[in-house]
């Protein structure tokens, strides 16, 4: 292996290793600020949540068939 490639290999490993981190931190903060909110509301957002991404969906199949109708037409 070249130096050059050698040194890009060192260096993804660093960040990498800084990612690890960060997921980690950012982990322990989320469970950290969870301890203090009541299940009921954190139920609630899961399911806010789904309902959002649902929306999303609808609007994704819509385009698609959108798409899909247009191509039909041609």
């Amino acid at each position: 292996m070249s130096e050059e490639n050698e040194e890009k290999t060192e260096e993804m490993k660093h960040y990498k290793e800084a990612r690890n981190h960060f997921r980690t931190a950012r982990n322990a903060m989320r469970h950290s600020i969870e301890a203090f909110i009541p299940p009921s509301v954190l139920e609630n957002r899961r399911l806010a949540r789904k309902e959002f991404l649902l929306g999303v969906r609808t609007l994704v199949d819509a385009a698609i068939e959108t798409i899909d109708n247009s191509t039909k037409k041609s």
